[in-house]
Order: C-alpha cells, then structure tokens, then sequence
C-alpha cells in the first residue's frame, strides 16, 4: 500500500529508505532459505511497527545461500539512491547470532561521531535493528535457533556516494544504509537537519571546537576566493541557522564564524533563523526601515521597497551614502539574534558580503 503526504498542497507519494530496502532483501533471503521456494514479495516491520510489503527482485540460489535485492524507491524525494538495488547474500552458521555485514558499495566508516563504529561498514543502529528483528521473526516461524550471516552489498553505490554527504563525513567507498522510521518523506526537511547534526558530529570528533559555517554554494565559493579559510571545519547550512546554532550548543562548540550574504544576513537581522522564503521575506523592509532610521527621505525609502534583489539596494545605500551605517545596524542586529539563540554561549563572528561589492560589514 502506497502512503502519501501534503506539503505545500501538493500530494507526494513517500518511499522507503535505503534500511528498509536492506531488511526486506535480508528477510526474503531467510525465508527462502527455509521454505526452499522463490519469494517474489515480502513483508517487513517498521521501527514504529508499520507493516510494509515490498517487491523482491533477483531471488537467486546457490551453494553459499540465498541472495535477493531490493529496488530502491524515494517515492517523490529528489534522493540520489532512487533506483538503485540493494542486495542480501544471506546463509546459516552455528555462531548462533545474527551477524550483519557490509559488501560491495557499502561504504566502512573512518571518522568518530558517525551512528557506527570506526572501521565498520555505514549500516546505522536503526536498518541493524530492523534487519535483526525482521529475520529473528522467520528463524522463529520455522525454529530455527542457530546462526545467520547476512551481507549487505549496492553494486552502484560507490557512484552514487560521490553525489551524497559521505566523503565529508569521512565515509568511503560508497553509500550508507540508513532511516530512522523506515519510510522517506518526500523533500524532508528531517532529514536534511538530521544531516547537519551528524556533519558537525563528525566536526566535533576531528578535534575542532571552532565551525566556519556558511549557508550555501555562493558563499562557499566566496570564501574560497576571497578568504581561503575552508577546511575541514566547514558547514554548508542552507537555511537551518537555528538548528545549527542549538546543535552548536549541545555539542559544546567554542566558536563560530558565519558567512554569508546580505540577502541572508538581513533575513537574520530580523530574527529570522530559517532564511527559507516559505517562512517569510522582508528583506526590503528591513534595509528601508534601517535606511530611513539614517536619514532616508520618502523617496528612497520607496525606491529600496521596490527593489527585487538585494543587490540592489546596497547600491542604493552607497548612492545615497549609508552603507556604513545601514550594514552596521543589520550586522548589529543579526549578531544579537545569533547570540541571543545561542544563549550567548558561543563565541560568533560574522562575515556579510555581497556579490557586486565584496565583504560588507
């Protein structure tokens, strides 16, 4: 049965997660080992204890076991993994436990802070549990009490690795088997958050106390041609400055240095600490209200409320000569949202640069 979601008044079909793909290629391989017959299609528990019935592809034989995959569905998310078949080579031993390892394409972990051990295969403590739960149910059905070697391999992966966070979290050679509820929703704003966190997790476990955090790829360009600062301290936040100033605090950062656009900054200067234009924009308020507070006659005032960029209204600011002045206060005033969610435990620099004129503030 297909689930679905709203978001923005658009039905989107969910999908399943590379976890779930994992325990229902594993399960299908057990139960095929016990019954002796092809399964073509198998049920498998969620964590929170949703029943999900999915497709098994290539259910093969052989004299080492039994092996089945599992095509990858993102459902409506834009997810780099969409399409991709996720094996189970999967067969019995007398070790009496269920173990779980990580084949081809599969990345292993080299950094501390991840959900798995340095040295590893990337199966995270949630896919683990349903793929042990899942396959301890059909040892039970048939009494089955001795042990299961189960391998986990994504032939594509290590292609589809290059295009995900996983080289940055010091994951290598390929993707990580992850989902904390088994189901993908679609454009999950979750799940990029939760990516944050393991990023600075990962941060905090090389040894740094300081993040140079910026909101996207125009900033993390300008940093590198204009300040040559980026290292493996870096945060690409896109909008979630909140988050990452409460993740900041609970992992006892020390100090941060945020860059980023005046189109952002005077978003925060507002107290704004998501700068996604669904939760608001009043960019040209902000720079007029300043503006004005300057000198600004009527005129110009109108003139910034009509512009369409921010761009430009900082040349309308150093027309009129208030540049200075009108950055200060937006720096002023951003710096004081920032501290005041950081409960002015974190050491904050702030950078605003525009693209026209460079560093601002």
């Amino acid at each position: 049965m297909e689930k679905y979601m709203y978001k923005n008044g658009k039905k989107l079909r969910c999908g399943f997660t590379t976890g779930t793909c994992a325990a229902a290629a594993a399960t299908a391989a057990a139960l095929m080992i016990f019954t002796g017959e092809v399964v073509d299609k198998v049920s498998v528990r969620l964590p929170k204890g949703e029943i999900l019935s999915i497709d098994i592809k290539e259910p093969t034989f052989s004299i080492h076991g039994v092996r089945c995959c599992v095509k990858k569905d993102s459902g409506d998310d834009p997810d780099v993994t969409d399409g991709i078949l996720i094996y189970a080579d999967v067969n019995l031993d007398d070790s009496g436990e269920i173990h779980i390892g990580g084949g081809k394409g599969v990345g292993y972990v080299t950094q501390k802070g991840l959900d798995c051990p340095v040295g590893g295969p990337a199966i995270n403590s949630v896919p683990r549990k349903m793929i042990t739960e899942n396959v301890q149910r059909i040892c039970n059905e048939y009494g089955y009490n001795g042990g299961v070697n189960i391998v986990i391999s994504v032939p594509e992966g290590e292609a589809a690795a290059k295009k995900t966070f996983n080289p940055q979290l010091g994951i290598v050679g390929g993707i990580s088997i992850i989902g904390t509820t088994g189901i993908v929703e679609p454009m999950s704003e979750k799940a990029l958050i939760d990516s944050l966190k393991v990023e600075m997790q990962v941060i905090k476990e090389r040894g740094y106390n300081t993040l140079l955090a910026f909101p996207g790829n125009y900033a993390e360009k300008f940093i590198d041609n204009t300040l040559g600062i980026r290292s493996e301290n870096s945060l690409k936040f896109g909008n979630y400055l909140g988050e990452v100033l409460n993740f900041a605090l609970e992992l006892d950062f020390n100090e941060i240095l945020i860059v980023g656009h005046i189109g952002k900054m005077v978003k925060v200067s507002g107290g704004m600490m998501n700068t996604h234009s669904h939760t608001g924009d009043f960019r040209m308020e902000m720079f007029a209200c300043y503006a004005g507070l300057y000198g600004a006659g009527s005129s110009v005032i109108a003139e910034i409320l009509s512009c369409a960029a921010t761009e430009q209204a900082v040349d309308i600011l150093i027309r009129e000569k208030l540049k200075n002045k009108v950055i200060s206060k937006i720096s002023e005033r951003a710096l004081y949202y920032i501290n005041k969610k950081a409960d002015n435990r974190i050491k904050v620099k702030l950078i605003i640069y525009s693209n026209n004129h460079g560093i601002l503030n």
